[in-house]
């Protein structure tokens, strides 16, 4: 198969250095690609592909007229992190992490780092993502991230930078331990040569830290899911089944006494533990959304109450706005006076008036993203879009400044790719590695490599048309 690797220029290509030569962690792969047939790696390919739809591993798309379910693509080559890269991006997650729970558990209590005006009071109390209910609670353990998807990205200079914080209901585990075993097959000999680092625990160490959130010795573990047509029911359903935890929806269960309980053929059974994969402004109708056909009524109260815990905990959404992100430095700095491990991407926000000037005169040139928004929408690529798209975003900015954060556009490295069945070509990639916040912070050794499938293009999203490779951390 025809190698298309272009010299390096703009962006940071992780298989070859600027002399095309190929990175040494990457040698023993890039010695198989050029040693194995297209034909040989078309198979391999369709295998895959065929792999994944046989486990069912499935996202929905409510808006793609063409089906439903869709399967996110999985390009054979792997990505590959040597160990001492890795150690870096481990230590920066679990600084940031801590800090986070730290931040959260302050701005629901006594608010010291608004006091101190390290984050602006206004940003925290006007997001719509924080939950006055919250005021006063500190969750069990006093955890409050306890599963986190953050997404980092790799600029020109080689270096990896924060892009975005998950701390609500990350998603896509699930599609990196599935994709593990797929393409642990497509290598077996070059996988054992190679020493990459196992992620196939997660669901034990997953299931620990839940039952850690209970003080009873068996406590009865529940994943809360939307129901089938939510885009990642594949994903609940595989991590109850892998945990041996009930798969529940809303109208599974009832509160009676301030205790939640499910509803089998046995009669009632009470559950302890929620790994929540709903908005928790959907969680109670009583408290938060009233219009909720999700939620459980009560459930707030047993919450309160003490007598059930959930991951993530309601009210973590206010962490993860993209307007906090931009102070996400300044809160390591506060509560663990440490300088950040992992840096930001540089953040105008378009509430600061230099900053939105900035913008505006800009735009053709920057990122710009609604601060709540998610998956890929909300959002222009100014270098990308058309002069009609700058002119509606800079009123959209205009109109409502507070909702709007920009970035410059980034060079996001190249991991090369299968494409049309013919070539290898760089493909633009980010990275989404996940941790685990129970007795301690655990970053698992893994991470799912989303990659952006059209050539040039940075949008990663698979509900926008991105892909997947497996993550190889070597020891």
């Amino acid at each position: 198969m025809n190698v298309n690797h272009e010299p390096q220029h703009s962006f940071y290509d992780e298989m070859y250095d600027e002399h095309q030569t190929l990175r040494e962690h990457y040698s023993s792969l890039g010695a198989f690609i050029e040693n194995t047939s297209a034909k040989k790696l078309n198979q391999l390919q369709f295998s895959a592909d065929k792999a994944q739809m046989a486990m069912g591993m499935t996202f929905n798309v409510y808006h793609d007229k063409e089906g439903l379910e869709k399967i996110l693509h999985l390009d054979i080559i792997p990505r590959i992190i040597p160990g001492k890269e890795w150690h870096t991006i481990n230590e920066g997650l679990k600084q940031r992490i801590t800090a986070l729970n730290l931040f959260l558990q302050d701005i629901y209590n006594d608010q010291k780092i608004l006091k101190d005006k390290i984050v602006p009071t206004d940003l925290i109390l006007g997001s719509k993502d924080f939950l006055k209910p919250c005021m006063g609670l500190t969750p069990p353990k006093g955890i409050w991230c306890h599963i986190t998807g953050t997404d980092l990205v790799r600029d020109n200079n080689g270096e990896f930078y924060i892009l975005e914080d998950n701390l609500r209901c990350p998603s896509g585990v699930s599609y990196m331990l599935e994709s593990r075993e797929i393409i642990k097959r497509a290598y077996p000999d070059l996988f054992n040569k190679l020493g990459v680092r196992p992620v196939s625990d997660y669901p034990t160490k997953l299931l620990d830290m839940l039952q850690f959130l209970s003080d009873k010795p068996k406590p009865v573990i529940g994943v809360l899911t939307p129901g089938v047509y939510n885009s990642a029911y594949f994903e609940h359903s595989y991590l109850a089944q892998q945990m041996g935890a009930e798969l529940v929806s809303g109208m599974d269960l009832i509160v009676k006494d301030k205790k939640v309980y499910m509803q089998t053929t046995q009669g009632l059974e009470q559950i302890d533990v929620l790994y929540r994969r709903i908005d928790d402004t959907f969680l109670d109708p009583q408290v938060f959304n009233p219009n909720s056909m999700l939620g459980i009524p009560g459930l707030f109260e047993a919450y309160k109450a003490g007598n059930i815990a959930m991951a993530n905990a309601p009210g973590t959404g206010v962490a993860d706005d993209k307007a906090v992100y931009a102070y996400v430095p300044k809160i390591i700095k506060y509560y663990l006076d440490q300088d950040p491990i992992l840096h930001n991407v540089p953040t105008y926000l378009c509430r600061e008036e230099k900053d939105r000037n900035h913008v505006l005169e800009n735009i053709s040139d920057l990122v710009v993203k609604e601060t709540n928004a998610a998956g890929g929408y909300g959002m222009m690529i100014g270098p990308k879009a058309d002069a009609k798209e700058h002119e509606k975003f800079r009123q959209l900015i205009k109109s409502n400044p507070t909702n709007y954060i920009a970035q410059p556009t980034l060079s996001l490295s190249t991991v090369p790719s299968i494409v049309d069945n013919k070539t290898i070509e760089g493909r633009h990639v980010d990275l989404r590695p996940y941790v685990l916040y129970g007795n301690e912070v655990e970053v698992i050794p893994g991470a799912l490599t989303r990659v952006a499938l059209k050539k040039g293009s940075l949008v990663v999203n698979s509900s926008q048309g991105g892909g997947s490779k497996d993550t190889w951390v070597l020891y």
